[in-house]
């Protein structure tokens, strides 16, 4: 397997955090990571950030920030699908 990229560190990322990945591909990971300062700081970060919320109770969306995430969201879907051939 040929160096990693940053890019496809991160395309890798949440199978990495999930510890989902073969041995291979982690140990690539691992290695990219110790040359790579701006890497290791988005998966310790990452890390970090997931365990706090893990700890942490649901809470409800307000319905007026759902609404408007879900309005978002519909707009960028009918935006990328009209840009789908």
């Amino acid at each position: 397997m040929p160096l990693l990229t940053c890019k496809d560190f991160l395309t890798e990322l949440s199978e990495y955090l999930d510890d989902s990945l073969d041995a291979e591909i982690k140990a690539k990971l691992d290695e990219h990571m110790s040359e790579c300062p701006n890497c290791w700081v988005i998966a310790d970060t990452t890390k970090k950030t997931v365990r706090i919320y893990k700890g942490m109770e649901p809470h409800p969306i307000p319905s007026d920030v759902e609404a408007r995430l879900m309005a978002a969201l519909e707009k960028k879907m009918a935006a990328k699908q009209r840009l789908s051939p």
